[in-house]
């Protein structure tokens, strides 16, 4: 059990990729960062010394300090922010527990693109339906929160990702896009190592609706039908964005905590 203002390895690993999650804040040091140069998902880097700084990002989020160990840093900077009313845990155990838990995945920070005004930029065709929404949900929720992405013309996009250092993704001929027969969203998990039991889960029903391979998961139908109806739905990507971000939520949570449960009418026919 983790001390006053600590948050154990299991009670934030239910919070990843989930809308409730904090801010996650990365202040191992530059020595210790730099011997095993990993990130939780979703979390910043930042220095402990930079208590200002740090404060203008959460904008009064609460947040869950990291340190290597959960020792003196951790804890100290997450009782800082507190004397301020920030609702800020630290992680017990710090980077090492989460490490050592054989349930968790980090992200290489080498993977994660170069920030462009501060956040990560991204840039795929318009009208998006499947892999152009989970992508986004994906780098959102596990790889960067701030993510911002362009929805422009197909024969745009490479130009688009060059005047103004966007990633370009899901179109042919990029590093994030369909490798066999796997889609642009498979990829990402290999890019970024997220393979857990949920994502994987996760993956499966997208390929198969991304790929109209409707064999591989019953659910594929479904999520084909979801996704057209958004983009008739919505004239505005951005808005499109939105709102399939939470069917995506739904997802997640659903192969997470729900993919074995049934349903049946009536509710209390027996076995």
């Amino acid at each position: 059990m983790a001390a006053l203002n600590g948050i154990t390895v299991p009670q934030l690993l239910r919070l990843i990729g989930t809308t409730d999650a904090p801010v996650l804040v990365d202040i191992c040091t530059d020595s210790d960062f730099n011997e095993d140069p990993y990130l939780i998902p979703g979390a910043i880097r930042h220095t402990h010394k930079d208590v200002a700084g740090l404060k203008d990002i959460l904008a009064g989020r609460p947040c869950v300090i990291i340190c290597a160990r959960g020792i003196k840093l951790g804890q100290g900077l997450a009782a800082r922010l507190r004397a301020d009313g920030i609702a800020a845990e630290y992680l017990a155990g710090g980077m090492q527990a989460w490490r050592d838990h054989p349930d968790t995945v980090r992200v290489p920070a080498a993977a994660l693109p170069e920030p462009v005004d501060g956040a990560s930029l991204w840039v795929t065709r318009h009208r998006p339906k499947i892999d152009r929404i989970a992508c986004p949900w994906l780098i959102r929720r596990f790889v960067d929160p701030a993510a911002r992405f362009l929805f422009v013309s197909p024969s745009e996009v490479l130009a688009v990702a060059d005047r103004f250092g966007a990633v370009p993704f899901d179109v042919e001929g990029v590093a994030f896009s369909h490798q066999g027969e796997n889609c642009t969203f498979d990829t990402m998990l290999d890019v970024f190592e997220l393979h857990c039991a949920p994502l994987d889960q996760l993956a499966l029903v997208i390929r198969a609706a991304d790929t109209n391979r409707h064999d591989l998961a019953p659910e594929a139908a479904g999520l084909l039908a979801l996704s057209v109806g958004l983009s008739r739905q919505f004239k505005e990507d951005q808005d499109q964005l939105a709102q399939g971000l939470l069917m995506y939520d739904a997802l997640f949570r659903w192969a997470r905590d729900g993919a074995g449960e049934t349903h049946d009418w009536p509710g209390d026919r027996s076995a």
